[in-house]
């Protein structure tokens, strides 16, 4: 049987040495707490964080004027914030990542390297190092279009009953999902995946 709890460390390698290393959860269930976990970071962060209204941005990451953080988050090292950027329900940047212009990021996580171009929405996922975002893509998190928006994965032969009605994606790392694509929610992509410009990835099982 598939081990939920070990596919976040199996698709993005930093998360094993990440402040998220000692929590073993489905990706789906993360996501869901990811605000409480966040204010207990925020906590313990050194001096090279300043924090406000729990939103904790290190000294050396820039967040241009017309953007929009809202707690909690974590703005990592030599992280940039596009103006008009929308960030909330909790959000953590590792470092280096890139969110921007006209892009929004809900209750995500994002690791060290990795970009939205501009004019994305990901919402509710774990994205892994080194992922790039061209513009216009969506990571989906609702199945706005079924009566029962429950959702469910088809993976690896097997179909993953998560519960929960909310969930975007989990982007392993590296990779890349072309302009104007569109993950639908609840989405497993390997470590170094390809979507393809304009493509759709849909997981949902077949009925």
């Amino acid at each position: 049987m598939l081990d939920v709890k070990g596919l976040t460390p199996s698709l993005i390698e930093p998360w094993r040495t990440s402040s998220f290393a000692n929590i073993h959860q489905a990706p789906w269930h993360l996501v869901g707490n990811i605000e409480a976990l966040l204010k207990q970071q925020i906590a313990g962060l050194d001096p090279s964080y300043t924090c406000v209204e729990d939103v904790a941005v290190h000294y050396s990451a820039i967040i241009e004027a017309g953007a929009v953080v809202k707690g909690p988050a974590i703005i990592g090292p030599n992280c940039f914030i596009a103006a008009g950027a929308y960030l909330r329900g909790g959000v953590y940047l590792e470092r280096d990542c890139i969110i921007g212009p006209s892009s929004e990021l809900k209750t995500t996580a994002m690791f060290a390297g990795s970009k939205l171009a501009h004019l994305n929405f990901v919402g509710d996922s774990i994205i892994g190092a080194d992922v790039n975002i061209e513009a216009g893509a969506i990571i989906a998190n609702y199945r706005n279009e079924l009566e029962n928006r429950n959702i469910r994965i088809a993976y690896r032969g097997q179909v993953i009953e998560t519960g929960v009605d909310k969930f975007g994606a989990l982007v392993g790392d590296r990779s890349r999902i072309g302009a104007n694509a569109v993950v639908a929610p609840g989405a497993l992509l390997a470590r170094g995946s390809i979507v393809g410009r304009l493509q759709l990835i849909d997981q949902k099982p077949e009925d």
